[in-house]
């Protein structure tokens, strides 16, 4: 590859993320726009290693080669090879839903959402195929309030703490997963009261949405319609509180995407603290 293809890219990039970062002030009601040396940014993503990355089983697999150096080229690259759901990563509604908006049909602001996040670890602990149920939901909110409309949503249950060893999959003899998620009823319960409404969506530290058990991706299927997002694969969230901060979705906006190996931010707001 030229350098000046490499300078032309970086350019492009940066050029997104300053196009991002000017839309933030028309960002959706509740998401705290962005205040530099104010606000906190934290990662919510696991790094983007093979040696330490859990596929997906039927996903490509993924690998990182050095194909410059800076003794030989005079710069340093390496080629990435993996599928747009590998690691944590985003996904847009036309990942689960033909006809519905893929990573180029979606606004910047369909990727900074208001979000909270319900802790069910316990739970997740002593039962590996646990669904959040609307219970739950409505046991967090006596404590914290209602959720608000259009949120994203993350049910923390601990998987992120399993990232990269075989108790992330959780496989069992016949190869089934055995993951927590959100139960069907439940996400049809946020699309009925508008909490996570036409632009939020949900978030978690497994694979996906759904209960690993799920053949047939029920929540997923809910969770991406409209201009819904999934957030997926999810890390740090012992540091992002329980209500009042914000995430922003970063990566790449292939053309016809399904989402996006990304970094998540959570975005603290001054007197937010997990």
């Amino acid at each position: 590859m030229q350098r000046r293809h490499l300078l032309a890219a970086a350019g492009g990039a940066v050029a997104g993320a300053a196009g991002l970062a000017g839309s933030a002030a028309a960002a959706p009601a509740g998401a705290d726009a962005l205040r530099p040396g104010k606000t906190r940014l934290i990662s919510l993503s696991h790094v983007n290693d093979p040696a330490k990355t859990n596929i997906y089983p039927g996903d490509p697999a993924f690998t990182l080669e050095t194909i410059a150096t800076i003794e030989n080229e005079g710069y340093y690259l390496q080629y990435v090879r993996e599928g747009e759901a590998t690691g944590t990563h985003w996904g847009a509604p036309g990942h689960f839903n033909a006809g519905e908006p893929l990573a180029d049909e979606l606004d910047p602001n369909d990727l900074f959402l208001p979000a909270v996040k319900i802790d069910v670890r316990d739970k997740c602990a002593r039962n590996a195929d646990y669904a959040l149920t609307v219970d739950d939901v409505k046991q967090w909110e006596r404590r914290h309030g209602r959720i608000p409309n259009e949120s994203m949503i993350i049910m923390w249950t601990g998987w992120e703490y399993k990232w990269g060893t075989p108790a992330f999959p959780n496989l069992d003899a016949d190869g089934v997963l055995h993951q927590p998620g959100f139960a069907p009823q439940t996400v049809q319960w946020f699309i009925d009261t508008g909490r996570i409404g036409h632009n939020g969506g949900t978030g978690i530290d497994t694979f996906g949405p759904d209960l690993g058990t799920d053949p047939e991706f029920l929540a997923s299927l809910l969770v991406y319609q409209r201009h819904r997002v999934s957030l997926e694969i999810l890390a740090g969230l012992a540091q992002f509180p329980a209500t009042g901060a914000s995430v922003l979705c970063g990566g790449f906006i292939n053309h016809k995407g399904s989402g996006s190996t990304a970094l998540i931010y959570g975005v603290i707001p001054p007197g937010a603290h997990a």
